[in-house]
């Protein structure tokens, strides 16, 4: 047989099988596969990328490979660094804050507290339904249905202790007095308000927390509480007391940093994070730079602990706070914004005696935060909170160099990972600002007050407490996951929350 007579017999067997080559069939592409490939689209308020270090500060975008490559970054995608679909969202609350805070009971209930001002005092609102409706849970004094059992406050506080389900309400009015009410029933009923021990002179920034007896310390209840607060002084620093009875009784406030620290360079700190193993911790810097001051007896006495002399702190309004979370092995996580704006994270696995090396977790094209605040649940899981900016010109807002200011949350799931995966949401879309003022991450802003609060309630779900300010009502909304990781137990998906957003907002 011929070659030509060959190539014919080919032809008409090859326009039998799978039907004719002749008329350029569309090729079947196969679906690309990897580690940030899933079955739905990424939203664009979502980022997974590698921490920024102390000689290349910025962010790496985990999903360009060649920046990847060119960060000589080795990419661990397996085990509890498993990139995860994340998105993120807020739900309006109907009520007014300032400085908000929040607290998650075992039993998902959420707080978050209200501010009311003179007369009424700060309340407390309550959801039992994963942030979807909130009421009003007072504690309500005698004289009508509005008015709190404390008349007034300066600085509104709630604090639930995760290590006896306990919701404490700390408020400090007129700078001068403090008092601290206590529910045992997810706030169905409240304690008579309780003064703690101080010296009445100016009295600032309070913050509790609560943690189990460390050795040596007899106490008369569960948990020892210990709070710190700000004198007015630098010099002075912060004072803290301690009760043993369950915050019935305080001891004499003390300073709350080592004699021979003294004088401090700042008094104002983050708030205080208690852990399992019996020590407590706050953020403050020292005169060296961003640090945290532990004390191992129950807030009676403390030692320094400066992180790093490399990132400085930032020298605006947030030149004070250093935010401090403990999560379930004992570990110590802190977070502060540095003079480039941006917020940096280190961890001490050793009760802050040694530190990570600093790293700056904010996510590709922020150029401008405010506000940390961080919480840790299983160990090496860790969430930070603050609000932020991106420089977009796509916006057409070349006044303010960005799209207004955005809740964030940067989660690791393997915060001790040789380069932890962050993956980073922001809870309101572009075009719903949480305020536009153009400088709000170093000024005081709004509800923002000076912080924000982020927590993990024990299904692994993280909750950060913000206020909207663009429409001038300052109204609480409180951001989650709508789907990601979970931060306690085997990791894994959490269930999927409903889209919140804008369209949730209840004042005005």
């Amino acid at each position: 047989m011929s070659r030509v007579a060959h190539l014919l017999v080919l032809l008409m067997l090859s326009s039998t099988i799978s039907g004719c080559l002749w008329w350029g069939e569309d090729e079947v592409d196969e679906p690309e596969t990897g580690p940030f490939n899933f079955e739905q689209e990424l939203p664009n308020t979502t980022w997974y990328h590698y921490p920024g270090t102390v000689s290349e500060p910025w962010a790496v975008d985990a999903t360009d490979a060649a920046a990847v490559s060119a960060a000589n970054i080795t990419a661990n995608l397996s085990g509890n660094s498993t990139p995860y679909f994340a998105n993120a969202t807020y739900y309006g609350t109907g009520f007014d804050t300032f400085e908000p805070t929040i607290g998650v009971t075992s039993s998902g209930a959420i707080f978050f507290t209200n501010y009311n001002g003179l007369g009424d005092g700060t309340h407390i609102i309550r959801s039992r339904d994963q942030g979807q409706t909130w009421e009003d849970v007072g504690p309500f004094g005698s004289v009508d249905d509005d008015s709190g059992q404390t008349p007034n406050s300066n600085d509104p506080y709630i604090y639930v202790d995760k290590f006896t389900d306990r919701l404490v309400k700390f408020d400090m009015h007129a700078l001068a007095a403090m008092f601290v009410e206590y529910s045992d029933n997810d706030g169905d009923s409240w304690s008579t308000p309780f003064p703690v021990e101080g010296y009445y002179v100016t009295q600032d920034h309070q913050s509790i927390a609560s943690m189990p007896p460390p050795p040596g310390v007899t106490a008369l209840h569960d948990v020892i509480y210990v709070y710190c607060i700000n004198t007015g002084s630098p010099a002075a620093g912060a004072q803290c007391s301690r009760s043993l009875n369950g915050g019935l009784s305080w001891d004499v406030q003390r300073i709350g940093f080592p004699s021979s620290s003294f004088p401090q360079c700042s008094g104002l700190h983050g708030h205080v994070a208690g852990g399992i193993d019996g020590a407590i911790y706050r953020g403050n810097p020292s005169c060296e730079g961003p640090a945290v001051y532990r004390s191992l007896d129950g807030g009676y006495t403390w030692t320094e602990h400066t992180i790093t002399t490399e990132v400085d702190m930032q020298q605006g309004w947030h030149s004070h706070e250093v935010a401090t979370a403990v999560d379930d092995g004992g570990n110590v996580h802190a977070t502060w914004i540095s003079n480039d704006q941006l917020p940096w994270y280190a961890y001490s696995r050793d009760q802050g005696n040694t530190w990570s090396e600093p790293m700056m977790v904010a996510s590709p094209g922020v150029i401008e935060t405010g506000f940390p605040t961080i919480f840790a649940g299983a160990e090496g899981r860790v969430v930070v909170g603050y609000i932020g900016e991106i420089n977009d010109v796509s916006a057409n807002n070349t006044t303010s160099g960005g799209v207004g200011w955005g809740g964030y949350m940067a989660i690791m799931t393997d915060a001790f990972a040789e380069h932890p995966l962050i993956t980073t949401v922001v809870v309101n879309q572009p075009n719903d600002p949480l305020d536009i003022t153009s400088d709000c991450g170093n000024v005081r802003c709004g509800g923002f007050g000076d912080f924000i609060d982020v927590e993990i309630d024990d299904e692994g779900r993280p909750w950060i407490a913000l206020a909207h300010n663009a429409a001038g009502f300052e109204e609480a909304i409180i951001g989650t996951l709508t789907e990601g990781p979970v931060l306690y137990g085997d990791l894994a998906y959490l269930p999927v929350l409903p889209a919140g957003g804008n369209t949730t907002l209840m004042m005005g």
